[in-house]
């Protein structure tokens, strides 16, 4: 189950320092006590709760923020490079590649919704990125052949911009850009396709300007 935000293991993170020759843990996320309670109390209408832990994991980026995924899996699936953050009432798991984008981030209830609350942001898009290289190159043939094609009956498109330690940048531009559902349309669709297609690609990252777009559904603050 995907959640909507306005995101025998003891307590593991990645080390941050040593004490007394013993590595110590840091949690990368942390979760206020009303977002316990609201994550507990909707998994309780999931099957087999108890097996569940909330996954966190950065899905994109817009606007210069993090975009997040917030859903129920099997703590079990989690493997030994993601975080674990485990208590008594709740398992939360942060995938390895989004370790370092959330950490000392907080989870926590806002406005009646789940919010994070995330010191980091994301650099932008690599300047003049070269896109020669055999990956980049693959990735392109991906958007070209079978991307492309699809979001085209939306009148959307979709180019690299650059790619860089596993992360693909991508511009969407057209019909996708300021659609509701681009987030959806990248996280569900492009970047599943290209991860399919180019193991070498970790990460997604949206750098398309929506509030420039024919329908913006990120409105510009009001001054």
């Amino acid at each position: 189950m995907a959640l909507q935000y306005h995101g025998d293991r003891t307590t593991k993170g990645v080390p941050d320092m040593t004490i007394d020759g013993e590595t110590a843990y840091e949690p990368v996320v942390s979760l206020t006590d009303a977002a316990r309670e609201l994550v507990v109390s909707l998994r309780a209408d999931e099957e087999s709760p108890e097996r569940l832990a909330l996954w966190l994991e950065v899905s994109g980026a817009n606007d210069g923020a993090y975009t997040y995924d917030l859903y129920f899996e099997a703590a079990a699936d989690a493997s030994g490079s993601d975080a674990v953050l485990h208590s008594d009432l709740l398992t939360v798991v942060v995938p390895e590649t989004s370790v370092e984008p959330l950490r000392g981030a907080t989870l926590d209830v806002v406005d009646g919704g789940l919010a994070v609350l995330n010191p980091n942001a994301p650099a932008g898009p690599p300047g003049g990125g070269d896109l020669s290289g055999e990956v980049a190159q693959r990735v392109m043939q991906v958007l070209e052949t079978t991307i492309n094609p699809s979001i085209a009956s939306h009148g959307g498109a979709a180019e690299l911009v650059a790619v860089e330690e596993g992360t693909a940048y991508l511009r969407l531009m057209g019909g996708c850009q300021g659609c509701g559902l681009a987030p959806v349309t990248l996280s569900q669709g492009i970047e599943v396709a290209i991860k399919e297609a180019v193991p070498e690609i970790t990460a997604v990252m949206d750098v398309t300007d929506h509030a420039g777009g024919r329908n913006p559904y990120h409105q510009p603050a009001k001054k």
